[in-house]
């Protein structure tokens, strides 16, 4: 039933300026509105995701939301240019990440962390 309808992300912020602050100058992003709660609404690539306020912003250790890229490593660099820093992740033995990039057989992925502590992914499919 649900597989006709778009998915989206509902992001955590302690601090809603804060968060609004990093999106734009880290992600280059502003809201395309803005709740009469203060909530923020960001529209990319045809979906979108809510920052709400909540005292529970940063306290899940998953990723919370993710942007699937075309080359990876540019939208890195571009991200890295912009002040983002990515996590280092070793979940065994080959399957890690180096400089901040894992690749599978699946693709390849990267994590950073909001303002607020929330976990984004960017990921490029393989092939």
């Amino acid at each position: 039933m649900l597989d006709r309808f778009p998915v989206s992300a509902r992001l955590p912020a302690a601090d809603v300026n804060r968060a609004r602050t990093w999106y734009h100058d880290h992600l280059g992003l502003d809201p395309a509105k803005e709740g009469p709660m203060g909530n923020l609404w960001y529209q990319t690539g045809g979906t979108w995701f809510l920052v709400y306020r909540t005292p529970s912003a940063g306290t899940a250790q998953n990723t919370a939301a993710g942007w699937q890229v075309v080359h990876i490593e540019g939208v890195m660099a571009a991200l890295r240019a912009r002040g983002v820093v990515f996590e280092e992740y070793d979940f065994g033995p080959d399957f890690r990440t180096v400089n901040g990039l894992i690749a599978t057989p699946e693709g390849k992925a990267a994590w950073f962390k909001d303002s607020e502590g929330n976990i984004i992914e960017i990921s490029e499919p393989a092939g």
